[in-house]
């Protein structure tokens, strides 16, 4: 799996003309799903994300989490993040999971993440042509990947 972490003053996804979800100050989460992920991949990613001290303390310093601020989360599938770009000019996404695998992983991680805030995390709509706003407040962004571990 791999994630793409924004730290936000808010974001939005909108799904034809329609406002799916919405937060203020807190977390937009890119998530890609690659065909051999699993639980554990999950496991690993909410824990990172959810301790993740991207988040200004008294001193400016960042070392708050989301949790700490009681900051919100928006997750959004996004197959593209599997891309792979070193052959040619147009990006391979074969090692992207199909539906049968992702939609059940993504859901998992949405539901594990919103358990580890003890909040619902908001979310996009897995395939659906949607439009992402995001105010990036820093900015601070963060790649990972489960499998750089």
């Amino acid at each position: 799996m791999r994630t793409v972490t924004q730290r936000v003053k808010h974001a939005s996804v909108t799904i034809e003309g329609k406002v799916k979800s919405s937060i203020s100050d807190g977390l937009l989460v890119l998530l890609g799903i690659g065909e051999d992920d699993s639980d554990e991949d999950i496991q690993w990613l909410v824990r990172k994300i959810s301790g993740l001290r991207i988040f200004d303390d008294e001193n400016g310093v960042m070392n708050r989490s989301v949790m700490d601020v009681g900051g919100d989360v928006i997750v959004v599938s996004q197959f593209t993040l599997m891309a792979d770009c070193r052959r040619g000019n147009r990006p391979s996404y074969a090692k992207a999971a199909g539906h049968s695998i992702s939609i059940p992983l993504y859901e998992k991680f949405c539901a594990k993440l919103s358990e580890a805030l003890g909040k619902p995390v908001g979310t996009g709509e897995f395939g659906a042509d949607m439009k992402v706003e995001l105010l990036n407040d820093g900015p601070v962004t963060i790649c990972m990947d489960s499998k750089d571990r």
